[in-house]
């Protein structure tokens, strides 16, 4: 069964992101590589880091700010005569967190040069302060410095902004293509919750014009592979939340088809 949103479905952002995530890469590859010829190839590339802001960690995991789990009291240590005996309380302190995240490099294939970098934002890349923003930002530097292209998805409605330069819209999700020779100038692709994913163009060599890539048409191959319909909880609440007009608007669609409680 199909997601009952018309795009990018909510709740996959505060359900699924992880598998999501992997799974688009390899259908955004799968879509890219007919188009690509002989002179390409499309490869899933891995960025390793140690995330080292317990905050992000408390997001992403869920636990309390603190980052503590209570697994009950252990029993109390005798005390020596006149003393009190306490019971003490296993916890766990916070700690690095190792994330790995996939992105989508195209390269020529015969000199191997790097031609475009494709990137789906992870909720680390958007976390203010946060060692996965700081290490993406660093990267995004390195790229545009250079003479790769650079196609940024965000459909990750929490989080801050990248940063722009200009009148961005405002939008629940964006795409961003930056053209190796038209920099600083990009093209922003904005759209709402309520909105079909467009169709964004992949940079590649100037004379070899540009490929395509179906957003709707990749998010529905991976809905449907996953099977979300069978493991997204649609009465669950939404974080982030949508606003009060948005939620009436997703509770009709969610009731239409069954799952709204």
């Amino acid at each position: 069964m199909p997601s009952p949103f018309p795009g990018m479905d909510p709740f996959i952002e505060c359900q699924e992101w992880v598998d999501f995530h992997t799974t688009l890469i390899t259908v955004l590859r799968e879509a890219l590589a007919p188009q690509l010829g002989d002179r390409y190839v499309a490869r899933v590339e891995r960025r390793i880091y140690v995330e080292h802001d317990p905050e992000e960690r408390a997001r992403q995991y869920g636990a309390d700010v603190a980052l503590v789990e209570m697994s009950g009291a252990r029993p109390a240590v005798p005390a020596p005569a006149g003393a009190t005996a306490i019971a003490p309380i296993e916890c766990e302190l916070p700690g690095p967190v190792e994330r790995r995240e996939a992105y989508l490099v195209i390269r020529d294939r015969w000199s191997h040069e790097v031609i475009t970098v494709v990137e789906v934002l992870s909720p680390t890349n958007k976390a203010p302060g946060s060692d996965g923003r700081r290490l993406y930002l660093t990267q995004r530097d390195e790229i545009l410095e250079s003479r790769a292209h650079l196609v940024e998805l965000d459909l990750l409605r929490g989080g801050g902004q990248l940063p722009l330069v200009g009148p961005v819209p405002h939008a629940d999700y964006y795409a961003i293509v930056s053209r190796e020779h038209c920099r600083p100038h990009v093209d922003v692709y904005a759209w709402s919750v309520r909105d079909v994913l467009p169709e964004i163009p992949v940079p590649l060599k100037r004379e070899d014009g540009e490929a395509r890539l179906d957003l709707q048409a990749a998010f529905d191959i991976v809905y449907d592979r996953a099977r979300y319909d069978q493991s997204l909880d649609y009465t669950a609440p939404l974080s982030p939340p949508l606003s009060p007009e948005e939620a009436r608007w997703a509770n009709d669609l969610l009731r239409t088809r069954g799952d709204g409680g």
